[in-house]
């Protein structure tokens, strides 16, 4: 069992997500930058989709109520003052030990796996946290107790170095709704850098800079939407989508941000700049 001592600014479980129930008006939710937490997971033997914990700028604070083995990914924080407590390292915490994180150096979000996984009650198949929809578990806040799962497998003895910053360019599929815009559209897109916004959150990161003209006006019937889609309102700022993103949207897509890049938009704080670079196929 992990106690909740301080979650910090925003902390959730998550997993790899609830697919399959978008037709339901379900978000597929999940790890924001899954191949964090699928690291976090792999350096401790763990089943890549075991859950574990999302922190959003870090400043948490953790007493376990047992002994663990915990790997830490994702945005690098300062961890103690636990002995070999770092990034990208399996390392023990022993029974009655706090944990503390300070913020991250670079990114956002940062992803605390334990051995065994964080065994919450699933949820349409899932322990994620879902910021839109309300369903899995509610955010971390001080006093809750986490149980964890049972240990299986073996720690890996390679160990894979923390990661290191990606630069903040997100690579885009034009369409499906480019022919919304004007021709010019795509090119101012990608010409200059937006600012990401404040009221970014795991539904989506909205950004402030050049403005995206249409070529026709009103508004589409919902259609489905997926992770990655950038998304126009009227104002003509994007908004990129997250995985807790709505399962269906009006305002039209612009273009489609490459898979390979989600974790780039994962790790997008306020205030950071990101750039768009137009990818044609796959």
């Amino acid at each position: 069992m992990i106690e909740v001592l301080a979650p910090g600014p925003y902390a959730t479980v998550q997993d790899l997500g609830r697919p399959g129930y978008a037709h339901l008006g379900v978000p597929g939710s999940g790890a924001a930058d899954a191949g964090s937490l699928r690291l976090a997971n792999r350096l401790l033997g763990n089943a890549e989709g075991l859950a574990g914990i999302e922190f959003t700028f870090g400043m948490a604070r953790l007493r376990f109520l047992a002994g663990a083995w915990v790997a830490l990914a994702g945005a690098p924080v300062p961890a103690g003052p636990v002995a070999g407590a770092g990034m990208g390292v399996p390392f023990w915490v022993p029974e009655g030990a706090e944990l503390r994180l300070g913020a991250p150096q670079w990114g956002l979000r940062t992803y605390l796996a334990v051995r065994g996984g964080i065994a919450v009650e699933p949820v349409l198949g899932s322990r994620s946290t879902d910021s839109l929809s309300g369903l899995g578990p509610e955010p971390l806040r001080e006093g809750m107790v986490l149980p964890v799962g049972r240990p299986e497998g073996v720690i890996p003895v390679d160990l894979a170095p923390p990661p290191e910053p990606r630069p903040a360019v997100l690579r885009v599929v034009p369409g499906p709704r480019d022919d919304w815009f004007v021709p010019e559209a795509l090119e101012a897109m990608c010409a200059a850098p937006y600012t990401v916004s404040q009221d970014s959150n795991r539904v989506g990161v909205r950004l402030r800079g050049p403005e995206l003209a249409r070529a026709k006006e009103g508004e589409l019937p919902s259609e489905g939407m997926v992770t990655g889609a950038v998304q126009v309102p009227p104002n003509g700022q994007p908004i990129v989508f997250l995985t807790d993103h709505p399962p269906t949207g009006g305002y039209p897509v612009i273009g489609v941000v490459r898979s390979a890049d989600l974790a780039v938009a994962a790790q997008l704080r306020p205030g950071d700049e990101v750039r768009f670079t137009v990818r044609r196929g796959r």
